[in-house]
């Protein structure tokens, strides 16, 4: 056996508890602010391990260094990438258009956001791709934390029998949670580790009905831009860091506002501004077509050409229009 690989077992067996300046009540503290294994210290930040147990600098920097290191978080090739990305899975929206225009579906291990007006579909497509991925994998569950009460247990009734899958078995495996306002959304979001470490439930979705509904109300004029700004920032980290360490699509909804000088072309713009379009993986814009149909645009992915798909909403899912 190599020394490098005998480097690698003992990289493997390291514990939190291992780490520099880490104690069984350390650990403790650590585990009940939600950082139950090296790759939640790897990620962290220096401030938030502070102000979690109290130690200082020095120690919290000496900690998140040995993470990062038992976790080989350096550089890679991109090949190594590549293998990496053979784990990601694509979840099915039902309309063959909609799947190539996504390159296959909704992906894991990434943000992929909606936006659009009232009515064009987005809470739609969030229930239908609930169904569609528990259908996949029966030992998968869904999170679906609902922010404006648009979460209808009779819909996924409707596309269970659709997709011909056992209505009850599809709804005890979706985990709902109402947030009441943004501090309570950010939470929930929060509690999802803990469903996958203590519950041990096999979360491959999650779905944010709306993003920016309480944000929004929260936050009123210029002057509380900043603040809100930051908060919804650290939202959309915490999901991100969810989607990437434990490979879960996560589909957001977001509101629009018309912009009143736009004179020309559609004045219709996403709520979050910058903050929720850098850290969204994929971008959809959703809008009403003709005779009731509805039009997905896809207008960021890092690896995909912008296009449309143009699909109708029906009792049993999406049906595509030509």
């Amino acid at each position: 056996m190599s020394a490098e690989t005998v480097t690698e077992l003992k990289m493997e067996k390291i514990t939190m508890q291992d780490l520099p300046g880490v104690g069984a009540a350390t650990a403790e503290k650590l585990e009940a602010a939600g950082y139950r294994d090296l790759m939640a210290i790897a990620v962290a930040t220096l401030g938030e391990l502070i102000e979690t147990t109290g130690m200082s600098e020095a120690v919290a920097r000496k900690m998140i260094n040995a993470a990062r290191d038992s976790m080989k978080m350096g550089f890679e090739t991109g090949t190594d990438v590549l293998k990496k990305r053979q784990n990601v899975s694509k979840i099915s929206t039902s309309s063959q258009n909609f799947d190539t225009l996504m390159g296959g579906g909704f992906e894991t291990g990434a943000i992929t956001e909606c936006f659009g007006e009232f009515g064009c579909g987005k809470t739609q497509i969030g229930h239908i791709l609930a169904v569609n991925t528990l259908k996949e994998d029966p030992d998968a569950v869904a999170v679906y934390i609902d922010t404006e009460n648009t979460f209808r247990p009779e819909r996924i009734i409707q596309l269970a029998n659709g997709a011909g899958i056992d209505p009850d078995n599809v709804l005890n495996r979706i985990m709902v949670a109402r947030a009441y306002n943004s501090d309570h959304q950010m939470l929930l979001t929060e509690k999802i580790e803990t469903l996958m470490s203590e519950q041990k439930k096999k979360v491959r979705l999650v779905v944010v009905d709306s993003l920016t509904s309480h944000f929004r109300a929260e936050f009123i004029g210029r002057g509380t831009l900043a603040e809100r700004q930051q908060k919804l920032n650290r939202h959309m980290h915490m999901l991100s860091k969810i989607a990437n360490t434990n490979n879960i699509c996560v589909y957001v909804t977001n509101q629009v506002m018309a912009k009143p000088d736009q004179f020309f072309g559609d004045p219709t713009v996403a709520i979050g501004g910058h903050v929720v379009a850098h850290a969204s993986t994929f971008r959809i814009y959703l809008r009403k077509g003709k005779k009731g149909t509805r039009v997905a645009k896809l207008i960021d992915a890092p690896n995909l050409a912008d296009g449309e798909s143009c699909f109708e909403i029906q009792e049993g899912g999406l049906r595509d229009v030509n």
